[in-house]
């Protein structure tokens, strides 16, 4: 297997376990976010030394910075094989979230329009729309998967919606859906599709264009905090005649073009929805990530982590106490993302034991995705409001694991190890 540690910043500073000793530690939280590269650390330092106001007045610092911050829009497009599309725009953002609810907020002419989503999304791919538009859902099946037959029967009974908003891959579960099949579903009923791609971006190759117009992406929304690039800025790419002549979900400087008493004349795209002044080293940093990662490959990046992925996933099925959740296979198509409870131990205190014990960071809980997580544990909703009442929840949850490119066959056999240690001395 490669080892790509070398590549990264931070990963081998060691930590303190209560003060006994210091250990390297072992990061199994990526899909929360993720450590910057050394390659962008670089390209953030070096950018730092120029920076200068973007798009605001005449400076030399200030033009170079400009220049390459427009030239970045380009480069966001190469990386998902649009490049030379005028029909798409970049438009920066700070991260996924705000990516989505800016979308949620411009999309819409009226309120009753439809939108489609699922019970596999992330918080930030179903709160903004409950807010802005009527929603309907895709339920999951018993293993947590979502049926494309489901999709077409929604958007087949109800033609007003005109929006399915899915996730590229869950937080939870690791499962990746076939979002050029679901896009050909979804063109096929005049709508248009939206792929919250926070949690795939940094693991697969995403081709917004497809084989053809009817597997394209219309909006693709990411965070470069996923994608070793923890500084801020992630972006939205959208068909631009979408984004155009609509209101701003942020108002303010750099999205207008005229400014009257009593009139404004907006921007266009991209720039209508880039109020204020922008986070040119965090953009920056962005770029430099998907250099990276082009280089490397993505089909380096899956072989590695599957390997991993899959020794984790295979060790754990022998642990008795463990319970894992989601499909076990090896053949399914699935980010390196496992869920699992101990039997006897409170999740909440797997994940600290770990951490204090051990130097291992998970995460624990419902990973902002409480009804899916709800729907893997076979919690209903009525169980569910019983135990928020009585309980604060706390009673509810699993422990997270979740791979990065630097991740090692080695830390997941020390993992395995620790796990047991953690078990069998309770």
């Amino acid at each position: 297997m490669m080892n790509y540690r070398h590549l990264f910043d931070g990963i081998e500073i060691p930590v303190k376990l209560g003060g006994r000793r210091n250990i390297i530690p072992i990061n199994f939280d990526n899909g929360a976010t993720t450590p910057p590269l050394k390659w962008v650390n670089e390209m953030v330092r070096k950018n730092a030394l120029s920076y200068g106001p973007i798009a605001r007045g005449a400076g030399q610092k200030g033009d170079k910075c400009t220049e390459q911050f427009e030239a970045s829009r380009e480069s966001v497009l190469d990386f998902f094989n649009l490049l030379g599309r005028n029909d798409y725009s970049v438009i920066y953002v700070k991260n996924t979230t705000e990516g989505l609810n800016l979308l949620a907020n411009v999309l819409f002419e009226y309120k009753d329009c439809t939108v489609l989503t699922t019970r596999m999304e992330h918080h930030a791919n179903d709160l903004p729309w409950r807010h802005t538009a009527h929603v309907e859902y895709v339920e999951v099946d018993k293993s947590g998967r979502i049926s494309l037959k489901e999709i077409e029967n929604h958007l087949a009974q109800n033609p007003s919606i005109k929006f399915v908003t899915v996730t590229g891959a869950s937080n939870v579960t690791g499962y990746i859906n076939p979002i050029h099949e679901i896009a050909r579903i979804v063109h096929r009923y005049d709508a248009k599709l939206i792929v919250d791609a926070a949690q795939l971006v940094a693991h697969r190759a995403i081709n917004m264009a497809g084989r053809c117009e009817a597997e394209q992406i219309d909006f693709l929304v990411f965070s470069g905090h996923k994608m070793y690039a923890p500084y801020g800025a992630g972006a939205i790419v959208g068909l631009t005649s979408y984004l155009n002549n609509l209101h701003p979900f942020l108002r303010g400087g750099g999205a207008v073009d005229v400014v009257l008493d009593n009139d404004v004349i907006w921007s266009e795209s991209p720039y209508l929805h880039e109020a204020g002044t922008q986070n040119y080293l965090g953009v920056m940093a962005l770029v430099a990530s998907m250099q990276v990662l082009k280089k490397i490959g993505f089909d380096e990046i899956e072989e590695h982590e599957t390997r991993i992925k899959n020794y984790l996933l295979k060790e754990l099925s022998k642990i008795p106490e463990v319970i894992l959740y989601g499909d076990v296979d090896y053949s399914v198509n699935r980010l390196g993302v496992i869920v699992f409870n101990v039997r006897g131990i409170h999740f909440e205190e797997v994940a600290f034991k770990l951490a204090s014990q051990f130097g291992i960071a998970t995460r624990y809980g419902k990973f902002c995705a409480h009804p899916y997580v709800d729907r893997m544990l076979g919690i209903n909703e009525e169980q569910r409001q019983i135990s928020e009442h009585t309980h604060n929840g706390e009673d509810i949850g699993m422990v997270r694991i979740s791979l990065g490119l630097y991740n090692t066959m080695g830390e997941a056999k020390d993992f395995i190890h620790s796990l047991r240690c953690l078990i069998y001395h309770h």
